[in-house]
């Protein structure tokens, strides 16, 4: 019987270390949707059979996904420090002199000021994406301005749920703050359970909208369509809706990506709400062998092209790896595939703030280090029209 008692031992403290480890995600795992929360989701046309469901199904190469990490880039992380632009509160002392001045702080975190109304996206601000503090992909740098040296935003934009979107101890470190928080149907239930009060929290449905006025001008938000997938646990997968946004002002128009693979709702998108000054779309995180959860540098020429970008702004790159492919193949891919579109792109340091008028011109900030073409490693949509 001892090898009766070995087993027993060993399952008993699997069973400790699997509660030890539930037990520090808990609360960044966060909260399901109840009550009226539930029934406007279960009452959305893109939910059926318990799940939020795309338009275009995502496909996927089991296989290939399995047996990715034999391809994986030896450069999929920087080896030196990286040249991000420091900063804090004093810079946005005076507002935009066109309107509309950006600041990337690194993958899909942006200060958007837009005809006096300010927006903060998905923040992020240093630590993992994962629901644990000691485990998942770390950020490669520290945040470029502190979360208490930036402005407070008139409205927090979510996309979705996933961690490298969704951050427990900014959303906690926020809760008390003057503003406003946008999510897509269900996420708000998470903001509330980490503090949020309910009245700060607007959920929103694809083709919805929103008003948000400031002391300085007013912002309609219209919640868009995306092609991807939500969870923060195994049992939640696709329990919470994702989504992009367009944000509307006097006299500007910006579009906000969040995470999206290729999907023919951009083409509505732009007719609905573009032409835009400034599109901001994903380019990192790819892979062939699941072409429609992110877009990829060529896939993202396209969309700004459907959704009618005037300036591309390529993000969710450079601060995390997430992905197989060489930390620079992004941008470096993207600026092939713009040129031969004759597309403005802009390609600010982390950190940074920048105006379109003057188009500031791209500096090559990151190392010149190998990377993978796109004839080498296509990522082609599917189900398209």
């Amino acid at each position: 019987m001892t090898w009766l008692r070995a087993v027993g031992v060993v399952g008993l403290l699997f069973a400790v270390g699997s509660g030890g480890l539930i037990a520090d995600a808990w609360v960044p795992f966060g909260k399901s949707a109840e009550g009226d929360r539930r029934a406007r989701m279960e009452a959305s046309s893109q939910y059926s059979d318990g799940v939020f469901v795309n338009v275009e199904p995502m496909w996927n190469d089991i296989e290939g996904s399995m047996t990715g990490w034999t391809r994986a880039s030896e450069f999929g992380s920087p080896t030196e420090p990286l040249d991000v632009a420091t900063g804090e509160r004093s810079r946005f002392a005076l507002p935009p002199e066109s309107g509309l001045r950006v600041t990337w702080l690194g993958h899909s975190t942006q200060i958007i000021e837009i005809d006096g109304v300010t927006v903060l996206t998905d923040p992020i601000f240093g630590g993992r994406a994962s629901p644990f503090d000691w485990a998942g992909p770390a950020t490669w740098y520290a945040p470029p301005i502190p979360l208490d040296e930036i402005p407070v935003p008139d409205v927090v934009l979510i996309s979705h749920d996933h961690y490298d979107h969704l951050q427990v101890s900014t959303i906690q470190a926020m809760a008390d703050w003057d503003t406003q928080f946008v999510t897509p149907l269900g996420v708000g239930a998470h903001l509330e359970y980490w503090g949020v009060p309910t009245d700060r929290i607007t959920e929103m449905d694809w083709w919805e909208e929103t008003v948000v006025t400031s002391a300085d001008g007013e912002l309609t938000i219209a919640c868009t369509p995306s092609r991807h997938a939500s969870g923060r646990h195994v049992l939640d997968q696709m329990s919470t809706l994702w989504a992009s946004y367009a944000l509307v002002g006097s006299e500007h128009r910006v579009y906000f990506s969040g995470d999206t693979g290729l999907h023919n709702g951009l083409k509505t998108i732009g007719e609905t709400y573009g032409p835009f000054d400034l599109a901001m779309f994903e380019v990192g995180a790819y892979d062939r062998a699941w072409p429609d959860w992110h877009l990829g540098p060529e896939n993202a020429i396209t969309a700004n092209e459907w959704v009618q970008g005037q300036v591309l702004m390529p993000i969710h790159w450079g601060m995390w790896n997430l992905a197989l492919h060489g930390w620079t193949e992004p941008i470096e891919r993207t600026l092939v595939e713009a040129e031969s579109h004759d597309m403005a792109v802009v390609a600010p340091r982390p950190g940074e703030s920048f105006e379109l008028d003057p188009l500031p011109e791209v500096t090559r900030w990151w190392p010149d280090v190998p990377w993978e073409t796109a004839e080498e490693h296509p990522v082609v949509a599917r189900g398209l029209e």
